[in-house]
């Protein structure tokens, strides 16, 4: 008999979190033991109305809802709250999934260090929809032969973190197979500095935030007379990111330290 995997989802009544509980339910192989949400505290979350019909009391602390045995702690919430999580739940011993947008370079360091130390998996990606891996992995093999580029990163007028998390991914990403080359300096920019993006692990960065925009990413190569765009546009459902965040709840518990990106589970 295969033991049920034990998962808690922190920002269990969000735009992801509410279908993925939905969905964690439903599994075979998962159960869902905890659901964190500060304004929901104390309230069942079958109550809630929408899709969820999953009879568990919300929580309104990750620590709260770690004192039920937990196996993977997936945490859909935001970059000033989701460090925190990671941490408390890595201490306690629990494989973490990652789905929260706006969190550094250096934030990932000090979580793959932490977690190493404690034995534990942590996977984290900008975007769990399988199109946007793909879009990932077809940038890594441009990026062999296409030595310019830049990023543009699309999404609604109310998104805080800039640049996504789906943007910071894919130039981490772009950077692990070269760094761009440049013909004229950013530094060396007559004008407004500014209005070259953000420089980002080499790549150049420019976050648009409008309304009548989902997330979306597009990266552009350039070449002597001729260019390459690979585009990534989200709908305006949760659905596409739910079966690559399952994948990684039943991955994660094989990873020591750190995975970033979905494609390297797959």
């Amino acid at each position: 008999m295969t033991l049920r995997l034990k998962v808690c989802v922190a920002g269990a009544t969000g735009w992801v979190g509410t279908p993925l509980c939905v969905a964690i339910a439903a599994a075979s192989d998962l159960t869902l033991v905890g659901a964190v949400s500060r304004t929901r505290r104390g309230q069942n979350l079958k109550d809630g109305g929408g899709e969820s019909s999953t009879d568990l009391i919300v929580s309104g602390s990750v620590k709260d809802a770690l004192a039920t045995q937990t196996d993977v702690l997936v945490d859909f919430t935001n970059a000033q709250a989701a460090k925190d999580h990671v941490m408390a739940a890595i201490r306690e011993g629990v494989h973490v999934v990652v789905g929260s947008s706006g969190l550094t370079d250096d934030d990932y360091d000090e979580i793959n260090r932490v977690a190493s130390e404690n034995k534990v998996g942590v996977v984290a990606a900008g975007n769990f929809a399988i199109t946007a891996v793909l879009l990932q992995r077809f940038a890594c093999e441009a990026a062999k032969y296409l030595f310019q580029r830049e990023i543009v990163d699309y999404s609604k007028d109310s998104k805080v973190d800039a640049p996504s998390g789906t943007a910071r991914e894919l130039a981490f990403r772009l950077a692990e197979i070269r760094r761009p080359e440049v013909t004229q300096a950013v530094e060396e920019t007559i004008g407004e500095r500014e209005s070259r993006g953000a420089t980002l692990n080499g790549s150049q960065i420019h976050s648009i935030r409008l309304p009548g925009y989902n997330n979306s990413l597009e990266v552009i190569f350039g070449a002597k007379d001729e260019r390459l765009s690979i585009r990534h546009d989200a709908g305006s459902e949760a659905g596409p990111y739910i079966q690559g965040t399952l994948l990684a709840i039943r991955k994660v518990r094989n990873q020591i330290g750190l995975v970033r990106g979905l494609d390297k589970i797959m």
